[in-house]
């Protein structure tokens, strides 16, 4: 598997993200939306810096049962029920994701939504993998 980030001069600098990535592989893994929901299906985290760790843990723990690993996600799609509230949470949420998931990010695109199925939900990620 190949995956090759691409962040043209001439557009802004990305920041927690990539603006294109490119992916040759054999095994294309498409990762369900994961909220912060424990094993027994409730949502933990009072705040999003902690649901959004134990969302995306959630994301890499389906990755990982797939076969993948973090360095192995294209492209990552966030669902914010408030996205001021992600922007302003962004340098931490950034520390999250390098601590979890390192230093290699996917295409992403942050999407405000009204809610989410889970109404204590505070945000949402899915993804998609290319693996070997």
């Amino acid at each position: 598997m190949s995956l090759e980030r691409i962040n043209p001069a001439e557009l802004s600098p990305p920041t927690g993200f990539s603006h294109a990535v490119t992916a040759t592989g054999s095994r294309l893994v498409l990762l369900a939306g994961q909220t912060a929901l424990d094993g027994a299906g409730r949502v933990v985290g009072e705040d999003l810096p902690a649901q959004f760790a134990t969302a995306l843990g959630n994301l890499l723990a389906a990755l990982k049962a797939a076969g993948g690993a973090p360095g192995d996600l294209a492209r990552v799609t966030v669902y914010a029920a408030d996205v001021a509230d992600y922007r302003a949470h962004a340098p931490e949420l950034g520390r999250i994701w390098r601590r979890l998931a390192g230093r290699d990010y996917p295409a992403m695109a942050v999407i405000g939504v009204v809610r989410l199925w889970d109404e204590a939900a505070l945000v949402e990620l899915d993804g998609l993998a290319v693996l070997d």
